[in-house]
């Protein structure tokens, strides 16, 4: 991409007269996507992209870090926001999850709090993120820069000790990583003090939004000193985080990488129509594959089930969910991405702030409730470039929602009708009959079930997306059979 392409998607005030074309400008301003309001301008003009981080003004031993960790060109949002960052002007960004959004704020926080020294409870830098996972992501990614400058990180997240969190405040931290509701809560037991706080980063915003902590958020915000840095990143920019921008984001750089719809070129989307009775038959398919894959259901309820059945049938599965505790949730993740673990059963909880290198799978085994659901789903996969498919298992009576739901993102997938054991199934996903030798949790060989039992039992679909008139029971034992059926066809039996 070229540079003037990089610099072409910042917008005009409201209210104002069009500036004169730049060289290399289009002459048109981009519209705001479906549910995005219409995005502010700067006022003063952005400070131009740069082509490699070594243009960048950032101390040489960091530069030196990222050349040997093979970072030469920055990825467009980066390249555009990360000038302007720099210098401390506040920032707006929009760009798909996985196109680089960590290092565009997380370079600029850190070079700009390099030298200085938080006394206790009093952090001098702030990234606030809605799930505990992004959190650790986010610390995992930043911590060797810290390290490099001398800075300290401190992760504040709930479902983990907050007497351990509370005493890393006191020792002393200049960079908090934190979600919304164990912030608030170290800051009302006085174990930490915002007022300090020069540059604040908002991480997907709008999942924070979604997820109802906006309150929290502006309380918080409140609390950092007024005269500071703002930055707020984001896969989408919702009408509903319009009060964080007109309200805390001062004459914001607005940067917009790739549309909100996230319709990557590297990235395929096949909806596989199937019927109810065979549904979860070519789920466990999918799920044999080799190579791993994240699969996505409504409930912790079905994935634990769906969970259950894979490992019964020999595939190394693991569930992620929010009833899970943060150890659990912390060492399923390290599973998965070592391969201990092949395939990961979870609900949205695993749909953002989860990065796992070569994951070319996605599979909504429950399709989504909206777009941005799905575009988030469908993130974890053709990250930083990567190629990845995502692939959604649709009902007869989902299809005209699903078709809603595409039209929504943007996005026109690929539709075949398929069964369990076709080969065009396989071509699709590199599914296969799983081996049947169950498994364990930990992946090792476990003794296999009594018969009898219904690894499907609590799997039913969801009222109102039932295909047909069939009963649950009825459809989940036409299910097993179905699955037993296809894997001693492959197998030869």
């Amino acid at each position: 991409m070229s540079r003037s392409a990089r610099t072409n998607d910042r917008f005009r005030p409201r209210g104002q007269g069009r500036p004169a074309a730049r060289s290399g400008d289009t002459g048109r301003r981009p519209s705001a996507p479906q549910g995005e309001f219409a995005l502010p301008a700067t006022v003063t003009p952005a400070l131009p992209a740069v082509a490699t981080f070594g243009e960048l003004d950032m101390p040489a031993e960091l530069l030196k870090m990222l050349t040997s960790l093979g970072l030469n060109e920055p990825f467009p949002i980066q390249a555009a926001t990360l000038p302007n960052s720099l210098a401390g002007r506040d920032v707006l960004g929009r760009g798909r999850t996985g196109s680089g959004k960590t290092l565009a704020f997380g370079l600029a926080l850190l070079v700009r709090t390099a030298g200085q020294r938080a006394e206790s409870r009093k952090p001098l830098a702030l990234i606030l993120v809605p799930t505990r996972e992004l959190a650790q992501q986010v610390t995992d990614a930043l911590a060797p820069y810290a390290r490099l400058l001398k800075l300290r990180l401190a992760t504040v997240v709930g479902g983990m000790s907050i007497g351990r969190q509370a005493g890393a405040l006191r020792a002393g931290a200049e960079v908090v990583v934190a979600t919304p509701g164990r912030l608030a809560d170290l800051v009302e037991r006085k174990d930490c003090r915002l007022d300090r706080v020069n540059i604040t980063v908002l991480d997907e915003a709008d999942q924070m939004a979604d997820m109802g902590f906006m309150p929290q958020v502006t309380e918080l915000l409140d609390q950092v000193r007024p005269d500071g840095q703002r930055m707020l990143f984001s896969a989408t920019l919702d009408r509903n985080i319009d009060l964080l921008v007109r309200q805390y984001l001062h004459d914001p750089v607005v940067h917009s990488v790739d549309p909100s719809a996230g319709a990557v070129t590297t990235m395929e989307h096949h909806v596989l129509q199937v019927h109810g009775a065979d549904k979860f038959a070519t789920a466990t398919e999918i799920a044999a594959r080799d190579g791993r894959v994240i699969m996505f259901l409504d409930t912790k309820h079905a994935v634990d089930q769906f969970t259950k059945h894979l490992l019964s049938s020999g595939v190394k599965a693991a569930a992620l969910h929010g009833g899970k505790s943060q150890p659990q949730r912390t060492r399923t993740l390290a599973q998965f991405k070592t391969g201990d673990v092949t395939t990961l059963v979870a609900t949205n909880v695993a749909a953002r702030g989860i990065h796992v290198d070569d994951l070319d799978l996605v599979v909504n085994v429950d399709p989504p409730n909206d777009h941005k659901d799905y575009l988030h789903r469908g993130g974890r996969t053709a990250r930083a470039g990567e190629s990845g498919s995502v692939v959604t298992l649709v009902l007869p009576n989902q299809r005209r929602d699903m078709a809603r739901l595409m039209s929504d993102a943007g996005i026109r997938p690929q539709i075949t009708q398929v069964r369990s054991g076709e080969a065009e199934l396989s071509r699709i996903t590199g599914a296969q009959a799983p081996s049947g030798v169950p498994v364990s949790g930990s992946g090792t060989i476990a003794e296999r079930p009594k018969r009898g039992g219904a690894p499907f039992r609590g799997l039913g679909t969801r009222p109102g997306r039932a295909g047909g008139g069939e009963s649950r029971r009825s459809a989940e034992a036409r299910q097993i059979a179905e699955a037993r059926k296809a894997a001693r066809v492959r197998r030869g039996a």
